[in-house]
């Protein structure tokens, strides 16, 4: 299902874009690789997203929307299986050679081939209650702390805390349908700083002399991510008086809270005079970025977001698709900051980190 509107370039990237951004971080070939063998680091990642079918199997197999689930579900690790394998002998098939945008997109197009809209739908539901009844505890806590440095460091590893809930990973979503998942537990066991990219040293000195007039945040997850996560920040950089535009993905893919999702979160959170927990929320604003998958192409948003956008002065990447598998390297007209949790060990590798170690790029285009 295609967007309604023409998509459009994100107005806040460097041009000309064609050669100045590449949507993908990790370069899983180079032009002096033979373009029909694939790339040991192709075979890595197309491994990666196949040990993740059975996850993605087991999700479809209980969606109560679609009759006959359990026999389609089996029909797409067939499918998409039967796909990874033909990349694997020739990269070049299925629109390649493969990158994390086009493994993701066929994942995607065989679950929708399929009547799958929605396999996370569930899971996300009971994630966002339970994360919407511990909203005023987390906020609390961080206004409690008196400290702006201290309090954003707080908030910050508030983002992280909440971005551990991916259903997208193998590993977590093995460790989420064992253990579920502790908001505070997760923050206090975050690896210590100096973090795989540390750039928060740097933000608390911008942040301390100045505040932005205008922030694009690209949000992640459902559930904690959103709520206990991105939710507090926003609302600090609101007191700040910074308008805010939250970006969420037009269609479902994975646990990603989508636009009409975060729309009602929004509400639920709001008190009758329209505040979050005591901030005027009038300058909150959500749009429909557009996009369908769990990693995004800057260079394809949706019109409504680009128009927002153009007057932005901060950009913010949030969680691991949008911010280090797509963009960590994109290079923005204004101050952005990409902030995420390296989840796959591929991803650690390439970083040179560890895995759950956390990424917190900040480019002040201001100096």
């Amino acid at each position: 299902m295609e967007s309604a509107s023409e998509m459009v370039p994100f107005p806040l990237l460097q041009t000309p874009i064609e050669s100045n951004y590449r949507a993908c971080t990790i370069p899983y070939r180079f032009p002096s690789d033979h373009p029909k063998r694939p790339t040991p680091t192709e075979l890595a990642w197309i491994d990666l997203f196949r040990n993740s079918i059975p996850s993605f199997r087991n999700r479809a197999e209980s969606d109560p929307t679609v009759p006959d689930a359990p026999v389609r579900a089996q029909k797409f690790a067939e499918r998409y299986g039967a796909i990874l394998e033909d990349l694997k002998k020739d990269p070049e098939s299925h629109g390649g050679p493969p990158d994390c945008i086009l493994l993701c997109r066929l994942r995607e197009q065989v679950l929708r081939e399929l009547g799958f809209r929605d396999i996370f739908k569930k899971v996300k539901d009971e994630e966002n209650a339970k994360a919407i009844s511990l909203f005023s505890d987390v906020v609390n806590l961080n206004d409690a702390i008196e400290d702006e440095g201290r309090r954003l460091e707080n908030l910050v590893k508030g983002i992280f805390a909440g971005n551990i809930f991916d259903l997208g990973s193998a590993q977590l979503a093995e460790v989420f349908s064992r253990d579920g998942m502790s908001f505070l537990a997760s923050c206090q066991n975050l690896l210590p700083r100096p973090w795989v990219i540390d750039d928060l040293d740097t933000l608390k000195l911008k942040w301390s002399k100045k505040s932005w007039k205008k922030a694009i945040i690209f949000v992640d997850n459902s559930g904690a991510d959103i709520i206990l996560g991105i939710l507090p920040f926003a609302r600090e950089l609101l007191r700040r008086g910074t308008q805010v535009v939250l970006a969420a993905n037009d269609l479902p893919s994975i646990n990603d809270v989508t636009y009409p999702e975060l729309i009602e979160i929004i509400s639920k959170l709001k008190d009758e005079d329209g505040k979050l927990m005591g901030v005027d929320a009038s300058n909150l604003l959500i749009a429909n970025s557009g996009n369908d998958l769990p990693v995004i192409d800057l260079s394809q948003v949706s019109q409504e977001l680009a128009f927002l956008a153009a007057d932005a002065d901060l950009v913010i990447m949030e969680g691991m698709g949008r911010g280090i598998e797509t963009n960590l390297y994109a290079q923005f007209k204004c101050d952005s900051l990409k902030i995420a949790m390296v989840k796959h060990p591929e991803v650690a590798q390439f970083l040179g980190g560890r895995l759950y170690d956390c990424v917190f790029k900040y480019s002040d285009i201001s100096g």
